[in-house]
């Protein structure tokens, strides 16, 4: 399964499935990250960390590790 840390700039995905465990996956619905919902990759630092993108029209950057426990298609 592809991850959101795998999508290159400029490419809009759905999330598909959360893979988080307790307080994490928590703290990422909360910043608006849920199944079904659009996400559109705006930038990827060049060391890959962090990640910047557009959820629910707000920008909001991500760290690598988040970001691999965001399943998407």
């Amino acid at each position: 399964m592809k991850t959101l840390r795998e999508v290159a700039c400029g490419q809009t995905v759905k999330v598909k499935k959360l893979t988080g465990e307790g307080p994490v996956k928590r703290r990422i619905m909360d910043m608006g990250i849920t199944k079904g919902v659009d996400v559109f990759v705006r930038k990827v630092a060049p060391l890959g960390d962090p990640v910047e993108v557009t959820v629910r029209g707000y920008e909001l950057s991500l760290r690598k590790a988040d970001a691999e426990m965001i399943e998407v298609e």
